[in-house]
């Protein structure tokens, strides 16, 4: 009788190429995606692919250059990254909101100058 171990797939390292996404577990596989699934790392340039770190004990990999992050699961059940809408891009928390000025009224000024005197 043989007893089986489960492990979860981990990636050991990843290259990013023109046309893909390689990552290479730690069981020996080589998973690969069309890198059209990222569309921050086909708007990045090859030195912003080339500098990643794997996250979470290889669960995934993180690019920060471009803010992207590609799981060993996503890349085996194929779900590539959505390109947000331009209404999504401009309600992302990524972009810090715009505030609106805060103007202070004349009357506002005269009491306040009045007070302190």
């Amino acid at each position: 009788m043989s007893t089986a171990i489960l492990t979860e797939p981990r990636i050991t390292s990843v290259s990013v190429t023109d046309e893909a996404i390689v990552a290479r577990l730690a069981d020996g596989r080589v998973v690969s995606v069309p890198l059209a699934w990222s569309w921050r790392l086909m708007d990045a340039t090859p030195e912003q692919r080339a500098r990643w770190e794997i996250i979470g004990d290889g669960q995934g990999v993180h690019w920060t250059d471009v803010d992207e992050d590609i799981s060993v699961g996503g890349m085996l059940r194929g779900v590539p990254a959505k390109r947000p809408s331009r209404t999504e891009e401009r309600l992302s928390p990524r972009q810090p909101k715009r505030q609106k000025p805060r103007s202070v009224g004349r009357k506002q000024e005269t009491r306040r100058q009045s007070k302190a005197d």
